[in-house]
């Protein structure tokens, strides 16, 4: 493709320098990787500009650049206003506009996007639509898993995994809307037809250090024309600011505020829940969801939301809903055949662990034991939070390393102590995170439940810069295997 087709129809142009006739095989914002007559992407970055690294790109194989400054290098240049949404755009265009023959949903909130996304899968998949999934979990195409880095992917990992979709027949993607990626504009140039938006608590204040940024960041995806219709929680107070001059259709879900579509009769055990919904002057839905705890009888209303939104049928919400086991790393009873039991959960902010052991608490016959830390650079606001609604919540805790990244882990968990301290509640400080499940599991007991928090789905664990494979359910098995033949060995 030809670099002048590339740039036709992108807003962002500020002119160009070179002939626009060169022929470009490969996109990259990568300046170490080797390509084939490459267009690379020169983004100024919080901690890098990439513009410092174009003279590698070229020497890689890049033919062309994308720039917001022009630099002395022998090769054509398109500077743009904005190498971000320079890049959403173009990305886009190489691949052929895949998201243009595919209905896309986006789901934005700090908690239940994951959730909410395979439940809405689950439920456009019973009505009869393939459908892709791209989300923190990583990305889907029907029941095959593409691996993915990021909740939102960049602007060329997604179009091209889009492409994937468009290319399998895929007719709806459902995908989780990160406030990093709509900050950034990595989704510059795409409509979605629903966007749903969740709630919104204290995470990523490193990057967008207020709150109200925070917030603003979620808010653009409904207010920049991205989305056609709007599916937003009554029950989230932050939703009233959201939805300030919203001039798109949109329909509200909720249990406790006056909603278009709500829950009542809502019964919670450990095997599940079961509630009944209702859009405003329709018929009711009964619901038996195999997944429990109250936040995911709103990240069922977030899924029926837009299941309604899109047309899907009653009963195929109903039974779509009531199809899906489990999510990885969400609320996951593992299986270890012991008296006590052991969830696994992604709740790495204070809102999502204070749920997960409320949770828990209405279904424990025994003492709640809560495994949790917080990641390295990031917020450190939320390290005392955590330390304090683990306190309060948990019969005791463990407090241990999740992800320290670049940080000293035991700085990291003194900041949690200043939140656990002052509730008086008993725990341990166990800095390596394997030696601290093996002490949960040696101390639980019949009717406790063992909350491991914090890495859900994670298969790793980021020490010092460095991913080492961390999968939890295998530690937790390999544990219970090595418990198990040390009692053997003791008895014989």
């Amino acid at each position: 493709m030809k670099l002048r087709e590339l740039i036709q129809n992108m807003p962002y142009l500020l002119d160009t320098r070179g002939d626009l006739d060169t022929e470009i095989a490969t996109i990259t914002d990568r300046s170490r990787e080797k390509v084939d007559r490459g267009l690379f992407f020169c983004i100024p970055g919080t901690r890098f500009d990439a513009h410092d690294f174009a003279p590698e790109a070229v020497a890689n194989g890049c033919v062309a650049l994308v720039v917001e400054r022009y630099l002395e290098l022998p090769v054509p240049q398109v500077r743009v206003s904005t190498g971000r949404g320079a890049v959403a755009r173009i990305a886009a265009a190489f691949y052929g506009y895949p998201a243009d023959g595919m209905k896309l949903v986006g789901v934005t909130g700090t908690k239940g996007k994951t959730t909410t996304t395979y439940l809405l899968k689950a439920v456009c998949e019973h009505a009869g639509y393939r459908c892709g999934l791209v989300g923190t979990t990583g990305n889907l195409i029907g029941d095959r898993r593409i691996a993915s880095s990021l909740t939102t992917p960049d602007p060329i990992e997604l179009q091209k995994c889009l492409r994937m979709m468009a290319d399998e027949g895929v007719q709806i993607v459902i995908m989780e809307v990160s406030a990093h990626a709509i900050d950034q504009l990595r989704l510059d140039g795409m409509t979605f037809e629903v966007g749903c938006y969740t709630n919104l608590s204290q995470d990523h204040l490193d990057y967008f250090h207020t709150m109200d940024n925070y917030l603003e960041a979620k808010r653009a995806f409904f207010t920049r024309g991205m989305v056609r219709n709007a599916a937003i929680n009554a029950d989230e107070e932050t939703s009233a600011r959201v939805m300030e001059g919203l001039t798109i259709p949109h329909i509200t879900y909720g249990i406790a505020q006056q909603a278009d579509l709500f829950a009542r009769d809502i019964e919670i055990t450990e095997n599940g829940v079961t509630f009944v919904t209702r859009l405003q002057g329709l018929n009711t839905i009964a619901i038996n969801l195999k997944l429990t705890g109250m936040f995911n009888v709103y990240n069922a209303l977030a899924a029926a939301s837009c299941a309604m939104i899109l047309g899907i049928p009653e009963r195929d919400i109903e039974l779509g809903l009531e199809g899906v086991e489990g999510v990885p790393g969400r609320i996951e009873m593992l299986p270890t055949g012991t008296p006590y039991k052991v969830i696994l959960d992604y709740s790495h902010v204070p809102e999502a662990l204070k749920n997960i052991l409320l949770t828990v608490r209405e279904f424990a016959r025994g003492r709640v034991i809560a495994l949790f830390g917080c990641g390295g650079d990031r917020d450190q606001g939320k390290r005392p939070i955590m330390g304090e609604i683990g306190g309060e919540l948990a019969d005791f805790c463990i407090l241990t390393s999740d992800n320290p990244r670049s940080e000293d882990p035991m700085k990291i968990l003194s900041m949690i102590e200043e939140g656990i301290k002052p509730t008086g509640k008993p725990y341990i400080v166990i800095e390596n995170r394997r030696e601290a499940i093996r002490y949960a599991l040696s101390m639980g007991r019949d009717g406790d439940i063992i909350v491991l928090a914090g890495k859900g789905h994670e298969t790793y664990q980021e020490i010092m810069g460095v991913k080492r494979p961390f999968d939890e359910k295998v530690v937790v098995q390999e544990l219970l295997e090595e418990m198990n033949a040390t009692t053997h060995t003791t008895e014989g």
